[in-house]
């Protein structure tokens, strides 16, 4: 459509008028910020999903958005993960999908360790009883000595092992494409899965949403865990049988839980995440500090801008597209 911007802005966390904003409109490009578009009118809806580029959030982008977006050459996530976008719809239609990878990395493994401390030293307990005016000294454990499993040895799951070694943790990874050369400089064991949940105290998951991690962690896979071991997850819900989880905590079969992450978004009131003594649950805030949005944004605006520009895209996940790197 004629009145359509060439760049629509669906990121929740970017605005009319920032930084990111500001970019694309020095580089001659019309915006237009939509973090909700299902709540927009049909007509709005086509008019906006007109744009030639997507600068995406985490709602859904699939096929009925597809639809209307004849134009839309490019969608780039910001973030690493791109569940929320379908990627077959995408390819089919030739838009490249495009992630901004290392952005995060630091602020979502400095998350993992304030869930890790605020669950060893039973913070979120402590707090709810000096609200109530009881004075409960609790018993926590230290983080020093303690065996870390990481699951996803990517760009995160290094961050987290590097911060691990200035604590005196023991680390443990397993990964599909292990990286032994990092793993011999920073002191990290390699161990198969099931190894992972039987040695750790803690086990923080790194790994992409697909088919082969969907409900990965099950009734069974948390049946290796110690009964005291903590189950961290920054990456995605749907890695989590979520469910299963809630069980083996309720009943003690693991000594707790701290999820950032939840299969669906944003996570009920009623939730059991939200109501079971021993699950700390925050609201997907892992990345989410000032340094890792603005490098998020900024990359993502740079890519969006050399692609209207005639270049090719940076960061594919959709690989198959003729001239995607």
């Amino acid at each position: 459509m004629t009145d359509s911007p060439d760049v629509l802005i669906t990121t929740a966390f970017l605005h009319p008028g920032d930084d990111v904003d500001d970019m694309l409109r020095q580089a001659g490009l019309v915006t237009a910020h939509a973090p909700d578009l299902e709540s927009l009118s049909a007509a709005e809806r086509r008019r906006l999903l007109g744009a030639r580029a997507i600068i995406a959030g985490t709602k859904p982008l699939g096929e009925a958005e597809f639809a209307l977006a004849d134009r839309l050459r490019l969608i780039v996530r910001t973030g690493v993960g791109y569940d929320s976008v379908d990627l077959d719809a995408a390819t089919r239609r030739g838009i490249a999908v495009c992630v901004t990878p290392g952005a995060n990395r630091q602020a979502v493994a400095e998350h993992v360790f304030a869930l890790m401390l605020a669950s060893a030293r039973r913070l979120p307990e402590n707090i709810a009883d000096l609200a109530r005016g009881d004075w409960n000294q609790l018993t926590g454990r230290q983080l020093s000595g303690a065996t870390l499993g990481i699951l996803g040895l990517g760009s995160i799951g290094k961050a987290v092992a590097r911060i691990a070694a200035g604590f005196d943790m023991k680390v443990v990874a397993f990964d599909p494409y292990f990286d032994d050369e990092f793993a011999r400089a920073h002191g990290v064991v390699r161990v198969d899965l099931d190894e992972v949940f039987r040695r750790s105290d803690f086990i923080t998951l790194h790994l992409f949403l697909d088919d082969s991690t969907r409900n990965l962690i099950d009734a069974d896979r948390l049946a290796q865990m110690k009964p005291d071991a903590v189950l961290i997850n920054t990456a995605r819900g749907g890695i989590l049988d979520e469910q299963a989880v809630i069980d083996a905590v309720r009943e003690r079969r693991i000594g707790g839980a701290a999820i950032d992450v939840f299969a669906s978004e944003p996570l009920a009131a009623e939730s059991p995440m939200l109501n079971t003594t021993g699950i700390l649950a925050t609201s997907h805030i892992a990345g989410a500090t000032r340094e890792a949005r603005g490098v998020s944004g900024a990359m993502a605006a740079r890519n969006v801008i050399a692609v209207l520009a005639g270049g090719e895209p940076e960061f594919v996940v959709n690989r198959e597209l003729t001239g995607a790197r």
